[in-house]
C-alpha cells in the first residue's frame, strides 16, 4: 500500500509562449490537510487543473493510491475520488441549492427527476456538515458566503478521497471560515486528503499539516507547516523578503475632495455620513452584509441613492451612471473581478485601455493603436503583470495578474478619486506588497483612496482613517492612532 492519497510526478504543462508548469510534483497523505503555496502565476491552479481534469498534462504522472490515472474530463476525475472547491463560484443560479449540488446526478422516477427524494437528501447532506441553507431556495438568491458553502456541500457530496479547496474562504465571515475548518477536521478524522489553497497565512497555520511551494512553475520545496514560520515561507513562496509589507507614506493630507451626507438606499444602507481628504486612504471595514460595497455602488452611479448629498471639491453632484462617475474624477475597482470588472474574452490590451478609449480617439473617430500600446505596455512594466503578450486574452492570467490590470486600467484614467472594493482579495502575499505600495503612491500623488476590505492587517496597515460599518450604518469613524483590531471589531459587531 502507497503512503500517499495523490502523487503527481514530473508534472509540465504549455500554453502558447508561456510554461505553466516545470517538471513539478506534489505528495498528499491520507487524512491530512495539505497547503499549496505560491505567487498569483506560480502554477497552483494550473496543477490543480490537471489534478481534476481540466487540463492534460504535457508530461508526468498523476497517481491515486498508487495507481496511475489519466482523465478525460472532471466527471472522469471525480468519478475517481478527486472533487474541488473552485475559487470561482461554479453554479447555476436560476437552479436551487438541492439542483446545483446534484446536478447531473438526481435521484429519478418513472424516467423523471424526484424533487422530494432530491430535496431530502440535499437537507441530510446540509443537516450533516450544518449548514443552514433551505434545500429549493435558488443560488442566484443567496450571498456569495451562502454559495460558497453550496460549493463546499457540493464538493463534500462526491464522498471524495481527495477534496481540492482553492481559496475556499475568499468570500466567507470569521463565523463561516471557523465552520469550514470544523468540516475539515472531520473530513479529515475519515482519512480523506485535503489540498487547501490559500493565500491567508493565518489559515495555513490554523489548519495544515503539510506545505509544497511553488515559485514561477517550479516546485520548490515541501515540509511540514510548523517547520515553517511565517517570514520563511514568505520567502520561499516570493524568492525574496518582503521586509515592509506595508509601504505606507506619511502623505500631506489637503483638502476634501469627497463629502458624503445622509446617504441612504433602502434596504442596503441609510443615513451615510463620511469624507475622504486629498492624499488620504479611508479603509472601510465591516463583516460581511454591512452595506460597504453598496455604499461604493452608490457613489459611482451603479445604483441610485433614496436621499443624501455627494459633493466633489464642494460641488454637489448628481452620479447617475458609472460614465458620470468617471467624467468627474472618480474610478472604482469591483469587488468581483470576474463578473463586473473584467471583459474576459478580450486581450490585456483591451482590458487596460477600454476605459480610457476616448483619450485615443481623434475628432474623425481614429484610434491612436500606438500611443495606447505603449501607455498599456508601461503600465505592463510599473506593475509587473505576468503576461507573454498584451494581445493575451485575460481569462488566461492568474487572479493576481487580473487585478493588477484592473488597477491599471484606472491609473491610466488619472482619478482623483479612487475607490478599492477588496483589492487583494485572492491575491499572494508578494503581489499584495506591489499593490499596496502602488496605493501609496498614488495617495502620495494625492489621489483620495477609499479601500473597502474585509482584511484587518490591511486596513490597519494602510489606513489614514477608518470607518467601520455594520448593517448598513456607520458605527464609527477612527483615526490612524485609535484604530486597532479589538476597536474595529467591536464596532463592526454593534
Amino acid at each position: 500500500m502507497t503512503a500517499y492519497a495523490l502523487e503527481a510526478e514530473g508534472i509540465s504543462k504549455f500554453f502558447p509562449g508561456v510554461k505553466a508548469l516545470d517538471n513539478v510534483s506534489l505528495r498528499v497523505r491520507p487524512g491530512t490537510v495539505h497547503a499549496l503555496m505560491g505567487e498569483n502565476g506560480a502554477g497552483k491552479s494550473t496543477l490543480m487543473k490537471c489534478l481534476i481534469g481540466i487540463y492534460r498534462p504535457d508530461q508526468g504522472v498523476i497517481r491515486i493510491k498508487g495507481e496511475p490515472v489519466q482523465f478525460q474530463d472532471t466527471l472522469d476525475a471525480l468519478r475517481s475520488g478527486i472533487s474541488m472547491i473552485h475559487q470561482e463560484l461554479n453554479l447555476v443560479p436560476w437552479m436551487t441549492v438541492a439542483e446545483n449540488i446534484w446536478l447531473g446526478r438526481e435521484p429519478v422516477k418513472f424516467g423523471l427527476v424526484d424533487h422530494r427524494q432530491l430535496n431530502q437528501q440535499t437537507a441530510e447532506l446540509l443537516t450533516r456538515l450544518n449548514i443552514r441553507l433551505p434545500a429549493d431556495r435558488m443560488v442566484g438568491e443567496l450571498s456569495i458566503a451562502s454559495q460558497q458553502m453550496v460549493e463546499i456541500a457540493k464538493a463534500v457530496s462526491w464522498n471524495a478521497d481527495i477534496v481540492i479547496m482553492d481559496e475556499p474562504t475568499s468570500a466567507l465571515t470569521e463565523g463561516e471560515v471557523a465552520h469550514l475548518f470544523t468540516i475539515i477536521r472531520d473530513l479529515r478524522a475519515q482519512g480523506k486528503a485535503i489540498v487547501y489553497i490559500s493565500h491567508k497565512m493565518d489559515e495555513i497555520f490554523a489548519i495544515t499539516d503539510e506545505v509544497s511551494i511553488f515559485r514561477d512553475g517550479s516546485w520548490v520545496g515541501s515540509d511540514r507547516t510548523d517547520s515553517y514560520t511565517r517570514q520563511t515561507l514568505i520567502t520561499q513562496m516570493v524568492g525574496r523578503e518582503l521586509t515592509q509589507l506595508f509601504p505606507k507614506f506619511n502623505n500631506a493630507i489637503g483638502e476634501e475632495v469627497l463629502t458624503v451626507r445622509h446617504l441612504s438606499r433602502q434596504d442596503a444602507f441609510e443615513d451615510v455620513s463620511f469624507s475622504v481628504r486629498r492624499g488620504e486612504i479611508l479603509g472601510v471595514a465591516g463583516l460581511v452584509g454591512a452595506g460597504r460595497s453598496e455604499v461604493m455602488e452608490t457613489l459611482f452611479g451603479m445604483a441610485p441613492a433614496d436621499s443624501g448629498e455627494v459633493l466633489i471639491d464642494g460641488v454637489p453632484v448628481t452620479i447617475d451612471s458609472p460614465s458620470m462617475a468617471i467624467e468627474k474624477g472618480m474610478a472604482f475597482l469591483t469587488e468581483d473581478r470576474k463578473k463586473s470588472g473584467l471583459f474576459l474574452v478580450l486581450s490585456v490590451l483591451e482590458n487596460m485601455s477600454i476605459v480610457n478609449m476616448p483619450e485615443y480617439s481623434s475628432k474623425g473617430g481614429f484610434v491612436s493603436h500606438v500611443q495606447m500600446a505603449q501607455d498599456c505596455m508601461e503600465q505592463i512594466r510599473r506593475l509587473n503583470i505576468k503576461t507573454p503578450t498584451m494581445d493575451q486574452i485575460i481569462n488566461n492570467l492568474s487572479g493576481g495578474n487580473q487585478q493588477k490590470v484592473l488597477i491599471a486600467r484606472w491609473l491610466l484614467a488619472q482619478p482623483k478619486i479612487l475607490i478599492l472594493d477588496e483589492p487583494t482579495r485572492g491575491i499572494d502575499v508578494g503581489a499584495k506588497a506591489e499593490i499596496y505600495r502602488l496605493i501609496s503612491e498614488l495617495a502620495n500623488r494625492g489621489v483620495a483612496v477609499i479601500m473597502v476590505s474585509s482584511e484587518l492587517p490591511e486596513i490597519l496597515g494602510m489606513s489614514d482613517r477608518v470607518m467601520v460599518m455594520h448593517e448598513g450604518r456607520i458605527t464609527g469613524i477612527l483615526d490612524k492612532e485609535e484604530a486597532d483590531q479589538e476597536t474595529i471589531m467591536s464596532l463592526a459587531s454593534e
